[in-house]
């Protein structure tokens, strides 16, 4: 969902990327009430692109509060520090779309992506702007100063709000409604529309 790579968003649709290593992604059960969560903002994963790099360039072990990882260390939940997580980044690796934004829905925590020319998943549907924080490439070196000036009672819209769109984002067996198959089914017929 590249517009730089020539993703037309009146006739192609974007599609959130999932993890099924282990198994299918499900929804967070008990999640961490938002006056319990710890750190500012996470992220763990490999240095894969160049958004990454200067992500880590500039972040990486320099902040309690914004917590970055290129491994976690032993014993430590890659689930557990996103539910602890106000906020989790997502930044684009070599492709524009991360499992990271589907990962951090399901476990409550906001989604920070960041990316250049990146069309969100379901946005002709969704407002993203109500249930996470984008943030262009050349603002990461001020990514702390986003994040902690956003004031508390709109952190908490957003939260609720990614908590309401969460069902959007689980793979149900059979499908259900409003889940991730009926939402893909809508975006396409969208774009049929538009031929």
């Amino acid at each position: 969902a590249n517009i730089s790579e020539g993703f037309n968003p009146r006739q192609d649709a974007p599609l959130p990327e999932f993890n099924f290593r282990f198994r299918l992604p499900t929804v967070v059960t008990t999640p961490t009430p938002p006056s319990s969560k710890r750190m500012l903002a996470f992220f763990a994963g490999g240095i894969h692109g160049s958004i990454r790099k200067f992500l880590f360039e500039q972040w990486e072990g320099k902040d309690p509060q914004i917590q970055i990882f290129q491994r976690l260390p032993r014993r430590q939940s890659y689930k557990e520090h996103m539910m602890n997580a106000k906020y989790c980044i997502c930044p684009s690796g070599y492709e524009v779309a991360s499992p990271r934004l589907t990962e951090s829905i399901l476990a409550g925590c906001v989604p920070v992506p960041i990316s250049d020319g990146y069309v969100l998943p379901f946005s002709d549907v969704l407002d993203w702007s109500q249930f996470s924080v984008p943030i262009p490439v050349q603002k990461i070196p001020k990514l702390k100063e986003i994040l902690i000036n956003i004031p508390e009672h709109s952190y908490l819209k957003l939260q609720a709000n990614v908590m309401k769109v969460q069902k959007h984002f689980v793979i149900n067996y059979p499908p259900k409604r409003f889940d991730v198959v009926h939402m893909l089914f809508h975006s396409i017929w969208l774009r049929r529309l538009n031929v």
